[in-house]
C-alpha cells in the first residue's frame, strides 16, 4: 500500500505530466481508501486550475510587444 507522502508526490506530478499506468493505478487505489488524500487531490486540482486561469488572464492583459 502506498503511503500518503508518495500519494501527495504523485498528485503534484500529475499536474505537470502524465503519470505512468503504474503510478495512476497506485494513486487511484490509494485515493479510494484515503479520504484525506482525496481532499488533498481535489485541492491541488482546484488550485492548479485557478493558477492557469489567472495566468491566462494576465496574458490577455499584457500588450503583445511585451509577451514572451
Amino acid at each position: 500500500m502506498m503511503m500518503c507522502k508518495e500519494a501527495t508526490r504523485l498528485m503534484s506530478l500529475k499536474l505537470d505530466r502524465r503519470l505512468t499506468f503504474q503510478e495512476r493505478l497506485s494513486l487511484r487505489l490509494h485515493l479510494m481508501m484515503c479520504d484525506a488524500c482525496r481532499r488533498c487531490d481535489e485541492q491541488f486540482t482546484l488550485l492548479h486550475g485557478i493558477g492557469q486561469r489567472f495566468e491566462a488572464a494576465l496574458d490577455d492583459r499584457t500588450p503583445p510587444e511585451r509577451r514572451d
